[in-house]
């Protein structure tokens, strides 16, 4: 609608949603020093104009990751949870701003009194994740690919601190961590459904 001296308002919901389209494509090329400030003169906003929508920095990465993800295309439905775990790494690969942001938020959670937004994404999304998982490890375990006295809680959290421990080797020394290969040795206690994701030869790390 017009308002004033004819200038055009858009819902706020739609100024929001780009104003996360322009923090996703400046934190995918440079990562987490990307600042508040300049996400907003990319979009010829005021820092203030940002942070109506984004209150802090904190709210603005969760988004930022969570948008990401909600983007991200689905995984292979037969895929065995190692295999879950190396197709986000092959998503992940092209975007290391991403991957960056990730590891970020996660060093975040670890400081719930300071952080308590990343604090609450990070916990929920690790829980999703193990729960994911163990759901497919009881799958292999009743079609007989996974031995029955391995607990899917445990498996899932050594999976899930598996890809998260290449992905921070990766981001360090990408040329000395192939993650594909690593993931291969946790194939053998959680075997591949019959290569149901793809097998690039050096993905980069991802959760």
């Amino acid at each position: 609608m017009e308002r004033g001296q004819g200038r055009s308002y858009r819902p706020a919901s739609e100024r929001r949603d780009e104003v996360l389209d322009a923090a996703i494509a400046l934190f995918a090329e440079h990562g987490t020093e990307t600042s508040l400030r300049t996400i907003a003169e990319s979009l010829g906003l005021s820092h203030a104009a940002l942070r109506y929508h984004f209150p802090s920095r904190d709210e603005l990465l969760v988004e930022v990751y969570r948008a990401h993800e909600a983007s991200s295309p689905p995984g292979p439905q037969d895929a065995s949870a190692v295999e879950s775990m190396e197709d986000s790494a092959v998503r992940n690969r092209g975007v290391p701003g991403l991957v960056e942001l990730y590891a970020t938020l996660t060093t975040d959670a670890l400081r719930e009194e300071r952080h308590p937004v990343p604090h609450a994404f990070i916990k929920e999304r690790f829980a999703r994740v193990r729960r994911n998982l163990a759901h497919q490890v009881r799958e292999d375990q009743a079609a007989g690919r996974v031995d029955p006295d391995i607990d899917p809680e445990d498996a899932a959290a050594l999976i899930a601190a598996a890809s998260d421990g290449l992905q921070l080797q990766w981001l360090i020394d990408p040329d000395a961590v192939d993650v594909h290969r690593a993931l291969t040795v946790l194939e053998r206690m959680f075997p591949s459904r019959g290569g149901a994701s793809a097998r690039p030869e050096s993905p980069a790390g991802g959760a």
